[in-house]
């Protein structure tokens, strides 16, 4: 196993921050390269690397191609990056692949649109809690404004207790586990770092590709060499992309559905049946127990003088030897979909996990908008809620972008044949005569939840690259 560089890589890749409560994303356009190239050079020993573990504000940066462009990376250089990360997130083609139609095509969106101001920089500021990232925000801010920057956006996010999304859901369980990042998990999440980090094998035990130099302009004395033997220096190593997408939750239209197809003859609510059809097409119960091992009903509420640790935190499950036909936890549950673990019938788990490892992100995700945890009984948050969904991949295309359509999107999911993902794969208008289904697998016949709406819409949304602290420190030489 290769060793990392754990002081040469960003802290948010390996850990979630769960002790930061708060945080203030900031979208940031460039005005003066040489004075932004100043500030971010006055703030690389603040920038939050794996081995540290600040207790009041941790700070990331990152950056988009026209970023990079805007810094004075040359041309060339900026070739040698990956086409998606290039192109960005709003071509024609990424749209397709991404299901960014009607409410939510980027002509809409409120930035990384191509109606919108061009973002060139993410500023990632956390606090453990809000006044703790609001005076930290403050203070940057007064530095950054005289440095060639200006402010485009701010997204504010929160962790809320119990970890639980605006739908009302536990989130952030199953997550992959960096080989040699030191963290621990279930055996079957330990990945290869390549997936994650450009400089390191990966699961098809080869080096990811990596933006190596073309041309050799800045201080390229600073840069590693790269590790595939090219002789060249790398611009990569030890960094990733990152996905950032801010999702609106509507969370009234959501639980109305779910009430709507589980109420009684008499046409009152029945909770009990509303809270089963979430967690069928979730995959998890809204404490976050898996629904393939407990599938009638939530064992929070079932075993109610038991610690609850055992249930919710549990991420160690696969499907094939329990659940085959999915009759507990169904095919097209947005969990099932978006991490089949060993579900591929035709490999043993061993070839099924191998596969499914190939397609896996790290997930980071705060929620925007005023504490809130929806249920059947209660689904009218203050004002609008969603996600700040960020995650880490080596490879968009074959990690988030494959998940996204070919996992997610796709309607002819395993035995499925009009179910797209229920939760961020259903399209809002979708096509003349298409039926939009999620089937829960029954005996003797299947259940089928017909007209399924779209409940999660997406605002904003662009490609970065989140360099090591190496890069960083070279992208101010330029």
């Amino acid at each position: 196993m290769e060793p990392l560089e754990l002081q040469d890589i960003q802290g948010y890749v390996v850990r979630g921050y769960k002790h930061m409560m708060y945080s203030r994303y900031l979208l940031l356009n460039i005005t003066d390269a040489t004075a932004a190239k100043q500030f971010i050079h006055d703030k690389i020993d603040s920038i939050t690397e794996v081995t540290e573990h600040q207790k009041t504000n941790c700070l990331n940066i990152a950056f988009t191609s026209p970023g990079l462009k805007a810094l004075g990376l040359s041309e060339s250089n900026r070739q040698n990056f990956t086409r998606e990360f290039r192109e960005g997130m709003t071509t024609r083609h990424r749209q397709r692949l991404l299901g960014d139609f009607d409410g939510s095509a980027p002509e809409n969106w409120r930035w990384g649109g191509p109606n919108n101001e061009e973002v060139h920089i993410l500023l990632m500021i956390f606090g453990a809690d809000k006044i703790a990232a609001l005076d930290y925000y403050n203070i940057l801010q007064q530095q950054f404004t005289t440095k060639g920057l200006k402010e485009i956006l701010q997204l504010d996010g929160q962790t809320l207790p119990g970890n639980k999304e605006h739908f009302g859901f536990r989130d952030g369980i199953s997550q992959p586990t960096i080989k040699g990042s030191g963290r621990t998990g279930p055996a079957n999440d330990y990945i290869n770092a390549g997936e994650f980090l450009m400089g390191y094998r990966n699961e098809y035990d080869v080096y990811p590709d990596t933006p190596i130099l073309s041309d050799e302009q800045g201080n390229i004395n600073l840069l590693p060499e790269d590790a595939a033997g090219s002789g060249r220096k790398d611009l990569g190593r030890n960094g990733t992309y990152m996905v950032l997408r801010q999702l609106q939750q509507d969370v009234k239209a959501y639980w109305t559905f779910i009430n709507e197809k589980t109420k009684n003859a008499d046409g009152t609510l029945n909770v009990r049946e509303s809270a089963k059809l979430a967690a069928k097409m979730m995959g998890r119960w809204p404490s976050g127990a898996p629904v393939v091992k407990w599938p009638d009903e939530d064992p929070v509420i079932t075993y109610p003088n038991e610690d609850p640790a055992k249930f919710i935190d549990d991420n160690d499950f696969t499907y094939n030897d329990t659940d085959k036909d999915g009759l507990k936890c169904p095919f097209g549950s947005h969990l099932r979909r978006t991490n089949p673990r060993d579900s591929f019938e035709d490999n043993d788990a061993k070839e099924s996990f191998k596969l499914t490892n190939r397609h896996r992100i790290i997930r980071r995700a705060r929620l925007y908008g005023e504490p809130y945890a929806g249920s059947p009984t209660d689904f009218e948050p203050n004002g609008e809620v969603g996600l700040i969904f960020t995650c880490f991949n080596a490879d968009i295309s074959r990690q988030f972008e494959f998940i996204q359509y070919t996992w997610a999107n796709y309607p002819k999911f395993k035995q499925l044949y009009n179910d797209p993902d229920p939760i961020i794969g259903v399209r809002e208008n979708p096509e003349p005569g298409t039926q939009q289904v999620f089937t829960i697998p029954s005996k003797p016949v299947n259940t089928y939840i017909t007209g399924l709406q779209r409940f999660v819409s997406v605002k904003g949304g662009a490609y970065f690259f989140f360099p090591s602290i190496t890069t960083i420190r070279y992208l101010t030489t330029l």
